[in-house]
């Protein structure tokens, strides 16, 4: 069996866009899961997405709650977990 075969019918995934927002130029926009970080820290004070605004450059940076943090990992947004030190 080829792998055209095998594959014959499948549709293509649709790529997930994340909305979002700029603080500083108020800017609205949809990113791709590869323009977004999450960093998962022990705390909802540690934990956050962050990305670059396209229309101005600055770097935002948002807090995540559960449902952000499910909802991002869900579509292949890149993870850093922190870990503590203590």
């Amino acid at each position: 069996m080829t792998v055209a075969t095998a594959f014959a019918g499948m549709r293509g995934a649709v790529p997930v866009v994340f909305r979002a927002g700029c603080p500083d130029c108020r800017g609205r926009f949809e990113l791709a899961a590869s323009a977004l970080r999450l960093a998962i820290g022990a705390s909802s004070r540690t934990t956050f997405y962050s990305f670059t605004c396209p229309d101005c450059g600055a770097a935002v940076r948002k807090p995540a709650g559960e449902r952000i943090v499910e909802l991002l990992t869900g579509g292949g947004v890149r993870t850093l977990r922190l870990h503590s030190t203590v």
